[in-house]
């Protein structure tokens, strides 16, 4: 399949992206982008990083699954490049040593959640890997070589439009900038819409529009009524995430963080279905 590098997805990319050609089901793509967004957006507050760099991190994450698979990378590697480059591009570097702790710590207790599943054992507690154990040197190079993939695959293309500035704009023409409770559930809208393929699909003010339109919705805000496809559609993105979900799928994510993961989980599927 050939790649486009341009910030947003062509079609045959959305229609038929590289995991789904390598047989992961689009639903379970949809999922592990999802989760991988969660570690990044859950190391980035224990590392106090700021917001524009979790943000781009997750952007970034998100538009690199248009051009390779899963089977091909793993989600909590890809995830913990992502943050570090997105660090490095606004401006505020993390140490690599404090970012593989940290991610180390998160794939340490999302460990602990799969081994006390379904009755809960002891309570997690972190065991730090040795200062110059192989943990450590194994998690470096792939956090370097995820880097590497992100800036290659992507074509160097990693200029990443943040929807904050579009949001506040939109609420002063539309005057809820008084509102607080409006301002706060877009706002809360554009950050949960990270975890979802649209920031590589649309446009900012088409986001932007959607997060305002569920936040109308949910409080009974009256704004002009016009039906946008792409405002619905985005709207549909982000409200898949708050879906009931059984334990088992959730369980089923967590044990796909890993390349050989997906790859183990592909052929026993593959057994499966032939």
């Amino acid at each position: 399949m050939p790649v486009d590098l341009v910030p947003l997805a062509s079609t045959s990319q959305i229609e038929r992206t590289p995991s789904r050609e390598d047989g992961i089901p689009a639903e379970l793509e949809e999922d592990l982008r999802a989760f991988g967004c969660k570690l990044i957006h859950e190391a980035g507050i224990l590392l106090k990083q700021k917001q524009v760099a979790v943000a781009t991190a997750q952007i970034l994450f998100q538009r690199f699954w248009y051009t390779t698979s899963m089977k091909q990378f793993g989600i909590g590697d890809i995830g913990m490049g992502a943050l570090y480059l997105a660090s490095k591009l606004e401006e505020c570097p993390l140490r690599i040593r404090d970012l593989i702790n940290t991610y180390d710590l998160l794939l340490q207790r999302t460990s602990h959640t799969l081994s006390s599943s379904p009755k809960p054992k002891d309570p997690f507690k972190y065991a730090p890997m040795s200062y110059f154990g192989n943990t450590f040197y194994d998690l470096k190079d792939a956090l370097v070589v995820a880097e590497m993939q992100i800036l290659k695959r992507l074509g160097f293309n990693v200029h990443v439009v943040l929807p904050y500035g579009t949001l506040i704009n939109y609420l002063r023409v539309l005057g809820l900038t008084s509102r607080k409770d409006a301002c706060a559930r877009a706002w809360g809208y554009l950050n949960d819409a990270m975890q979802t393929p649209v920031y590589a699909l649309y446009a900012v003010p088409t986001i932007v529009s959607a997060a305002i339109l569920l936040a109308s919705r949910q409080l009974d805000i009256a704004l002009p009524s016009r039906r946008l496809i792409d405002v619905w559609s985005v709207c549909g993105y982000v409200m898949r995430l708050y879906r009931e979900r059984a334990p088992e799928e959730r369980m089923r994510v967590m044990r796909l963080v890993g390349k050989k993961d997906v790859r183990g989980w592909l052929e026993e599927n593959a057994v499966v279905q032939s």
